[in-house]
């Protein structure tokens, strides 16, 4: 039986730690950004949401128009929606994934663990003084399709559909593609994955574009 797919942002997040430990393998808050580019790649190919057309200013700077507000069915998504139907203003990409991303490592993970994807557990360390929070996916299996999915594309065994790339492309921008646990080499894959992601749709390439000056920005700002 085939597995049903997890929404972009719950695969970018599984993808983004360590299947044996829960760690991340980069910084929580780069992350959040990374799934809040998700949240709105998700939004576009479910036709909800649009980048103005008639705004030519750069792609962190283009304001989100509802394309309609029919809801999606998930939580995350459809708060998402109703951030950018009852603005005071329609947000930019930028602004959207500033404002959108806080909190939203917390929700994305709490939202694997009420489907059942993650397990919490709690282990106690220096007589019941120090307490170690853990999330680990209850099967690999989830990890492990998204990452075949993404060997599938690298190899040319598969066409990309719109959803795997966009994962590609986000992975890639996130620096994940070390953690794919392919044999290639990592620039090589990197570049193949950026090359897949930029054949699709324009829209996608200029959330992930966000994403990626989002995460430049944090960087930079962290050396300040």
């Amino acid at each position: 039986m085939s597995l049903p797919r997890l929404p972009l942002r719950d695969e970018l997040f599984l993808l983004g730690h360590n299947d044996d430990t829960g760690q991340p393998h980069i910084h929580r808050q780069a992350l959040a950004l990374g799934l809040a580019g998700a949240v709105l790649v998700d939004l576009f190919l479910a036709d909800r949401i649009v980048l103005d057309p008639h705004d030519d200013r750069p792609a962190g700077e283009r304001w989100l128009r509802l394309h309609t507000d029919q809801p999606v069915g998930d939580l995350i998504a459809d708060t998402a929606l109703a951030a950018i139907r009852y603005g005071r203003t329609a947000p930019s990409v930028k602004g959207f994934l500033r404002g959108f991303s806080p909190d939203l490592y917390e929700r994305t993970r709490a939202g694997l663990v009420a489907a059942g994807v993650l397990r919490h557990s709690t282990r106690r360390r220096l007589g019941g003084l120090a307490r170690t929070d853990t999330y680990l996916a209850t099967d690999t299996k989830w990890a492990v399709v998204a990452r075949a999915r993404l060997r599938y594309l690298a190899t040319g065994r598969d066409q990309p559909d719109n959803h795997t790339a966009a994962l590609a492309g986000l992975v890639a921008t996130l620096g994940l593609t070390e953690h794919l646990y392919l044999d290639d080499d990592t620039t090589t894959l990197t570049a193949r994955l950026k090359t897949i992601a930029g054949q699709h749709h324009r829209t996608v390439r200029d959330i992930t574009a966000v994403v990626d000056a989002a995460v430049g920005d944090l960087a930079t700002a962290t050396y300040r």
